[in-house]
């Protein structure tokens, strides 16, 4: 018996030696290495980070087989994009991949020379990421997702929602500087229309139970400035929008999967893919400094009727005729 117990340890033994073996030749010839990073968590990024991975694999960089690809994951806590930037300038990733201004910033702080591909970012001209979106100039490119552009189309749809609409409610992470802007312009939007406008800011996922109690009769609908706090934590909003009866606008389709009721932006998906021939161009040596900054070109309109019926809210047929999709 004692003997065949020791057969299978001294099998086992080699079998992962043989495993080991390959792994270790491989790790001699260092793969390229992309670094990717998030501020929010991995779960909610699942989808968009799977259009990222396919894209490339489509390209020819296969994780694991002619790429290495390192996570890191802030999921919420700000404070970490800095040092997750300063980790990989450490690794000597070939190239940082990011989203959203703040950490894009972050990996910008950290370094000047690894090449930095934002996956969207709302103005990225405004929020100097790069010196203009024909030539970004330095180390970073990407594309923009025109949020706080699009945010006076957001609100124009909520008042075709909504016709009596008095008193507009915004939510927004006054830590991150995609969502400050988009919030500036929507406020702005809504003063020349002549609604009241009361905003709400959070800065981590604490903040938000508290920031729908302040809300709470104040306001006939919401505007939610997207970001990745405010995205990791879509689907506990969706529940306090709904708890507060407040119709809310986002920015994309994966809000109103989980239970928003509109949303008007990009596909945001389709970014993450874009991102992707970045990141190619970049690994088969081309500056990001000569690569533009990209800008979409479709808008989505997508409705989730299952929530307009909740907040018992009749769609105008106008509106259900111009979406691109409705979720029932």
């Amino acid at each position: 018996m004692a003997s065949h117990i020791g057969r299978r340890k001294f099998l086992a033994t080699l079998g992962s030696a043989a495993v080991a073996w390959p792994l270790t030749a491989r790790a001699q010839q260092k793969l390229p290495t992309i670094g990717f990073f998030s501020a929010g968590s991995a779960p909610a990024m699942r989808d968009w980070v799977g259009a990222l991975v396919q894209r490339l694999r489509e390209l020819g960089w296969i994780e694991g087989r002619t790429v290495a690809i390192e996570y890191r994951w802030a999921e919420g806590h700000d404070e970490r994009l800095a040092e997750i930037a300063t980790e990989f300038v450490r690794l000597k990733v070939d190239v940082i991949v990011t989203h959203s201004a703040g950490p894009v910033l972050a990996a910008k702080q950290a370094t000047e020379t690894i090449p930095i591909v934002f996956a969207l970012a709302a103005d990225p001209l405004g929020n100097g990421l790069v010196a203009s979106l024909a030539r970004p100039g330095g180390n970073v490119t990407g594309q923009s997702s025109q949020s706080n552009e699009s945010s006076g189309k957001r609100l124009e749809l909520l008042r075709e929602f909504i016709p009596g609409l008095r008193r507009l409610a915004i939510l927004a992470n006054a830590n991150a500087p995609s969502a400050v802007a988009e919030m500036v312009d929507a406020q702005a939007t809504a003063r020349s229309l002549g609604l009241e406008v009361v905003t709400s800011e959070i800065r981590r996922s604490e903040d938000i139970v508290p920031a729908f109690e302040t809300l709470r009769g104040r306001a006939d609908a919401l505007i939610v400035c997207a970001e990745p706090l405010v995205f990791t934590n879509r689907v506990r909003i969706n529940i306090l929008a709904a708890a507060a009866r407040l119709p809310a606008i986002y920015l994309a389709r994966e809000y109103v999967q989980a239970g928003g009721l509109m949303s008007y932006g990009p596909n945001l998906a389709d970014q993450f893919r874009r991102a992707g021939d970045y990141v190619d161009k970049v690994l088969r040596g081309t500056k990001p400094a000569d690569i533009p900054v990209e800008q979409p070109s479709k808008f989505d309109l997508i409705i989730n009727l299952t929530t307009a019926k909740a907040l018992g809210i009749e769609v105008p047929p106008t509106l259900l005729a111009r979406a691109d999709e409705v979720i029932e």
